[in-house]
């Protein structure tokens, strides 16, 4: 059990900036992120491409895959959002009349924290408050929340009492330098994004105000700002993280908030860059979008054999992998984004000790005969782990003295210069092949 940490971090920049990343945070590998809010009752995006694959321009805009930039995308006044809203709901339809059709009828906290666990997560990210400005707890600050309106639930605080039963760890997602609550005009290019014009000091103080009220009530394991943090609070954003360090003995935060604060980096999709020498998170969705959007099929999301590979890769180079699903506007998952989910889980549970509480090996990736080989080690084990496979018989050089076999197939290896292994089961649907090496 770790020791409680008593005001050991001043409110000053050189005081957070030497705080480290908690060794839970190593360990566990995967997160669940879920984006949950007013975008999930039109639950509508046209279908694009990922991001990091296009130039963010004007058009990039106008045309988001991403469901929660619904609003955004309305007000730009063009494209498919923009369309599809006039003729499903009308012109002068109101955003925040959704919170009407944000029902929440079949949420259930229990069922999902029970797939998240089944998943093999570790910590599981909600969007407590994403650009659009709705709040998914009882807000002292707003009453623009499921509280006081739409579900009349808190749903913050029902899903972490599940978390908690299920021994996962929760944290918050908070939108901080963006909130379209505050800001009327619509954003068309990566500058406005970065400087939105609700950056004022009643919104820094109101965004200080919340994250403080989200670190006292609920003392998360996680804090994921978003964009930035507002420029007109950066002065006291140290007082704010040496709170959450204090508070939180093993908190983490992400990169997100300007002028480096950080204790991981980010990769969303395409965009970002991973890391041997610091901690670093992959994020994507199960599809092109966080938000649900009822667009995306079958071809829209990752395969199984694919989201296993992406976990591999993450791993194996230093990252935790941050998955997100979008719930429908009922608080129901999606059935696909839950099968993957589950068959995600249902490998974990066979290969775990390749991924948990592994490090990046001297050697991360290399391409072989008939397939890929990532590793990743402790201080007992190298593991060699095969993916891509296109042939039953695979030769790698030992890295250890003996080697066995994790997954339940049949094979035969031999081992001397050179490992051979004969795989004598069909390979179509194996996903990844894994060698334990004793060192």
């Amino acid at each position: 059990m770790s020791v409680l940490q008593t005001e050991q971090f001043k409110p000053t920049k050189e005081s957070v900036m030497s705080h480290q990343v908690p060794e839970w945070y190593n360990d566990c590998k995967l997160g669940i992120f879920i984006h949950f809010g007013l975008y999930s009752v039109p639950a509508y995006a046209p279908l694009g491409k990922q991001l990091g694959e296009v130039e963010l321009d004007e058009r990039w805009y106008a045309y988001n895959p991403y469901a929660e930039w619904y609003l955004n995308s309305l007000r730009i006044g063009y494209g498919p959002t923009y369309e599809h809203h006039v003729k499903t709901y009308g012109k002068d339809f109101d955003y925040n009349q959704f919170t009407e059709g944000l029902t929440c009828e079949h949420f259930n906290p229990k069922a999902w924290a029970d797939l998240f666990k089944e998943a093999g997560a570790g910590y599981v990210v909600l969007t407590t408050k994403h650009h659009e400005g709705y709040c998914l707890w009882d807000s002292q600050y707003t009453d623009f929340n499921s509280v006081k309106t739409g579900p009349k639930r808190d749903i913050l605080k029902e899903l972490n009492q599940e978390l908690k039963a299920n021994d996962l760890r929760l944290g918050v997602y908070y939108s901080g330098i963006i909130d379209w609550q505050y800001s009327k005009q619509p954003m068309m290019s990566q500058y406005q994004v970065d400087h939105p014009d609700n950056d004022t000091q009643e919104y820094a103080d109101y965004a200080f105000n919340q994250v403080k009220e989200l670190i006292d009530e609920y003392k998360p394991s996680l804090i994921w700002n978003d964009i930035l943090w507002p420029y007109a609070g950066m002065q006291r954003l140290p007082e704010l993280l040496a709170h959450y360090y204090n508070t939180v003995a093993e908190g983490v935060i992400d990169d997100r908030w300007g002028e480096g604060y950080h204790d991981y980096t980010t990769k969303e999709y395409k965009m970002g860059e991973r890391s041997l020498s610091e901690k670093w998170e992959m994020t994507r969705g199960i599809g092109h979008s966080f938000g649900y959007n009822e667009l995306e099929g079958e071809d829209e999301l990752i395969s199984s054999r694919e989201l296993i590979e992406l976990l591999i890769d993450t791993v194996a180079y230093n990252g935790n992998l941050l998955i997100n699903i979008g719930p429908k506007k009922d608080g129901s998952i999606c059935p696909l984004q839950a099968q993957r989910l589950k068959e995600l889980g249902a490998w974990l549970k066979i290969h775990g000790e390749a991924i948990y509480k592994t490090r990046p090996y001297k050697l991360q990736h290399e391409p072989i005969d008939g397939g890929e080989i990532y590793y990743t080690c402790t201080d007992e084990a190298v593991y060699a782990l095969c993916t891509k496979l296109t042939s039953r018989h695979l030769e790698l050089l030992p890295q250890g003295s003996h080697a066995e076999l994790i997954t339940p197939i049949h094979a035969s290896l031999q081992m001397d210069d050179t490992l051979v292994i004969d795989i004598e089961d069909a390979i179509e649907d194996l996903s990844a092949l894994v060698i334990k090496f004793k060192r």
